[in-house]
C-alpha cells in the first residue's frame, strides 16, 4: 500500500495536484495499492504555516484500517513532515516565499525580526524533516539545485510527463500565441500581454487559465492597447485545451524561476515551439534557444520581437516545435514509479 501526500488549497488546481493525480494513477497502473491523502492548506496569517506543518507531523499513515502502509511519498511543503518509517519525497517545491523569493515581488517575507525568524526557523525544520527521507527526489534540476543550495540536501530530478500527455496532438499553426496556466502574478502572464503590444497587429494571444490576477491582467491588456487581441478563456476542458494547443503558433511561458513547469512539455508533445525567459528556471531544462524554442530576455521588447520572428518565420516556429517533440518524447511515468519504489 502506497499513500501520495498533498497540501490542497481548497477549490484551487494546479500543477501540483495534476502531479498527485498523474502519481497516484500511474502507480495503480502498474498494480499498487495506491491512494492520496490531502490536508488543507493555508499560509496566512504566516503563523499558520507552522501550523500546517505541525498537522502533518501529527498525521500516522503507518497503517489504515489494520493493514500497514508499506511507502508514503510526500510531495510539496508541508507534506513532507509527516511521519512514516518508510518516507520517500518526491519534491515539487518548498515554501519558495521563505527561500529564493524573499526580496521579490512574490514573496510576503521581508527583512523584520519576527519574518527573519520565523523563516530561520521552518528552514530548519525543513531541513530536518527532509533529511529524514528514505530517498529524496525533485521534479526538476532546478528544484534540486535550490534544495542543495538553502538546506544542504542532494536530490535525484525526476520528470514526470504532463496531464495532457497522450492526449496533444499537432495542427496546422493560425494566428495566435498562447498562454497556458494559473493566473498567478509569478507565471507572468502580464509580460506576455505588453509584449504583444511589440508583436504585429496580426498575432492575437489566447489566455488560457483562472487566478487571483485575472482583473489586474484585462487591465494590462487594456492600457497596452491589446485588449482586442487578447482573449481571456477562463476554465475549460481538456479537449478544448488540446484544439488550443493544435492551433497555436507557438506558446509563451515565461514564469519567474519555475520549479518544473508541464507547460513547457505540453507545448513541445503538440510540436509548439516555447518562448521563454532567461530566467524561468525549470523551463530552461528543456527549452534551448534556437533550437526546440526561443529564450528572451524578460522584457516586453525581447518577447515581442520573439514573437514577431515566429509570426514571419512560420516554418521555423515549426522546426523549433518537432524539436521540442523529439526532447520530451521518452519522458514517462515509468522510470518515476521505478525510482520511487526503489529500495536501493
Amino acid at each position: 500500500m502506497v499513500v501520495v501526500c498533498e497540501a490542497q488549497v481548497p477549490f484551487v488546481r494546479g500543477g501540483a495536484e495534476a502531479h498527485v493525480r498523474g502519481l497516484v494513477s500511474a502507480l495503480t497502473a502498474r498494480g499498487y495499492r495506491a491512494e492520496k491523502v490531502s490536508v488543507p492548506f493555508k499560509w496566512y496569517p504566516k503563523e499558520e504555516l507552522l501550523a500546517c506543518a505541525a498537522a502533518w507531523r501529527m498525521i500516522d499513515l503507518s497503517e489504515s484500517n489494520g493493514e500497514r502502509i508499506d511507502r508514503v511519498v510526500a510531495t510539496k511543503f508541508p507534506t513532507y513532515f509527516v511521519r512514516h518509517p518508510n518516507k520517500v519525497t518526491w519534491l515539487f517545491h518548498q515554501y519558495r516565499a521563505i527561500y529564493d523569493l524573499v526580496g521579490t515581488p512574490y514573496s510576503e517575507f521581508g527583512h523584520t525580526e519576527s519574518d527573519v525568524r520565523l523563516r530561520d526557523r521552518l528552514m530548519a525544520l525543513d531541513t530536518e524533516v527532509l533529511g529524514e527521507s528514505r530517498a529524496l527526489f525533485t521534479n526538476a534540476r532546478n528544484t534540486a539545485a535550490r534544495l542543495e543550495r538553502y538546506n544542504g540536501l542532494t536530490a535525484e530530478a525526476l520528470y514526470h510527463p504532463p496531464p495532457l500527455a497522450g492526449k496533444l496532438t499537432a495542427g496546422e499553426a493560425r494566428d495566435y500565441v498562447l498562454s497556458v496556466g494559473r493566473l498567478e502574478a509569478n507565471k507572468r502572464v502580464d509580460l506576455v500581454i505588453g509584449a504583444l503590444a511589440h508583436a504585429d497587429r496580426s498575432t492575437r494571444l489566447v489566455v488560457a487559465g483562472e487566478g487571483p490576477v485575472r482583473a489586474q491582467l484585462a487591465e494590462e491588456a487594456t492600457s497596452s492597447g491589446v485588449a482586442d487581441r487578447v482573449t481571456f478563456t477562463g476554465r475549460i476542458s481538456e479537449s478544448e485545451l488540446v484544439r488550443l494547443y493544435a492551433g497555436a503558433l507557438a506558446v509563451i511561458f515565461p514564469p519567474f524561476d519555475e520549479d518544473y513547469g508541464y507547460v513547457t512539455l505540453e507545448a513541445f508533445l503538440a510540436r509548439k515551439p516555447v518562448v521563454t525567459t532567461t530566467d524561468a528556471g525549470g523551463p530552461l531544462e528543456f527549452v534551448e534557444d534556437g533550437v526546440t524554442g526561443v529564450v528572451a530576455e524578460p522584457t516586453v521588447e525581447s518577447l515581442g520581437a520573439a514573437i514577431a520572428r515566429l509570426a514571419v518565420d512560420t516554418r521555423r516556429a515549426r522546426a523549433l516545435g518537432d524539436a521540442g517533440f523529439e526532447r520530451v518524447r521518452d519522458i514517462s511515468w515509468d522510470h518515476v514509479v521505478d525510482r520511487l519504489m526503489s529500495d536501493s
